[in-house]
């Protein structure tokens, strides 16, 4: 395995392992959008479109290491402090359950889908040192078509749960790039 592919599963192990290690007891939903599936499968087509050169046969330039490193780096740190966060209230599908509680506190003070923000990371990182730019740039575009769906059902939801706290919350707070509204 070239040097490159390492790094891309070193990062990976690191920021999948809070998902499996930190402990949540995720109560069964009461509500559940099950449209955000579409949102997942963006991104799954997303990540695949990454794999479909022969990267193993062009070194990466330095400067796209160390951008894939800093990008691991990012998403690592905001996969584990995300979870941590989140706790009970984190699951795949997007919904809520009974006594859900709205989070803003960790990294949700900064994005409100710190998650999503992770992945993009994640994408990020891993297309700097496998993929051509043309197809890094294509798996960004389908991407972020994912996270817009993604975010928009779950805002809806958690609009429709807590009403003018989230608004607030939403206007103070960008969706899941910071600094970015």
């Amino acid at each position: 395995m070239p040097a490159h592919g390492y790094v891309v599963l070193a990062g990976t192990v690191l920021w999948l392992a809070p998902f499996f290690v930190i402990k949540r007891d995720t109560p069964k939903a009461e509500r559940l959008d099950r449209r955000a599936r579409w949102g997942v499968l963006c991104m799954l087509v997303a990540y695949s479109a990454l794999w479909q050169s022969r990267f193993w046969e062009r070194p990466p330039h330095d400067w796209q290491v160390v951008l894939s490193v800093f990008c691991f780096v990012f998403a690592i740190l905001l996969s584990w402090t995300s979870i941590r966060a989140l706790g009970r209230h984190w699951r795949i599908d997007a919904g809520l359950h009974t006594d859900h509680e709205l989070v803003t506190s960790g990294p949700y003070s900064v994005v409100r889908h710190p998650i999503y923000t992770s992945m993009l990371c994640m994408l990020c990182a891993t297309g700097f040192v496998i993929a051509p730019m043309p197809i890094l740039l294509l798996a960004l575009i389908v991407f972020v078509i994912g996270i817009e769906i993604r975010v928009r059902i779950e805002d809806a939801l958690l609009s429709q749960r807590f009403g003018e706290q989230f608004r607030r919350y939403q206007q103070r707070v960008p969706a899941y790039v910071p600094f970015l509204r």
